[in-house]
């Protein structure tokens, strides 16, 4: 999945301390990190953070490739 705006595939999430974690989304819509050591326990998953432009929003909002 892709970025509606920009069409890129990577997002970041936070946690609540603000730390963030780059990730991308499979076409079921699961958030996968993009380093697979990293965990998502602890991340809030319903906002992403487009890397490549100002979007953030919801995993379902992304477009398809």
């Amino acid at each position: 999945m892709v970025c509606p705006q920009c069409k890129i595939k990577r997002f970041s999430v936070k946690n609540d301390i603000g730390d963030s974690i780059v990730v991308t989304v499979n076409d079921t819509f699961e958030i996968v990190p993009l380093h697979p050591e990293e965990s998502l326990e602890g991340y809030q998953l319903d906002v992403l953070y487009c890397l490549g432009c100002s979007w953030s929003g919801s995993s379902k909002k992304l477009s398809k490739y």
